[in-house]
């Protein structure tokens, strides 16, 4: 049985604990909300490459290697959730989104 998203970012987490155990928790869990950052600036840099925006280096990039950096923001954001310490980082989401979906949805019955 395939393991779900959750799970898998939960090992990635735990794995990143082990290999940086010697840097203090607090300064992990600050170091993983930047690295969601980092991961924005580099799906931001594909969207310039695929539409050739920069003059100086034109189409550098593809729509799908904007999605793959898309993913990795994603990816990068649930670990942060896992490092955080939430204790249930699906259930916070869900009812995270859920709120954020009732809210923005609302909108277009006004």
């Amino acid at each position: 049985m395939e393991k779900n998203a959750w799970a898998v970012t939960g090992e990635l987490a735990a794995f990143l604990d082990e290999a940086t155990a010697h840097v203090p928790a607090e300064q992990r869990r600050i170091l993983q909300v930047l690295k969601i950052g980092e991961e924005f600036g580099e799906a931001a840099q594909a969207v310039i490459g695929a539409t050739g925006t920069n003059p100086r280096k034109g189409r550098s990039h593809s729509w799908q290697d904007v999605e793959a950096e898309v993913c990795d923001v994603l990816v990068t954001a649930m670990v942060a959730l896992h490092r955080l310490g939430v204790e249930d980082p699906a259930a916070l989401f869900g009812a995270h989104l859920e709120k954020t979906a009732a809210r923005t949805l609302a909108a277009r019955e006004a």
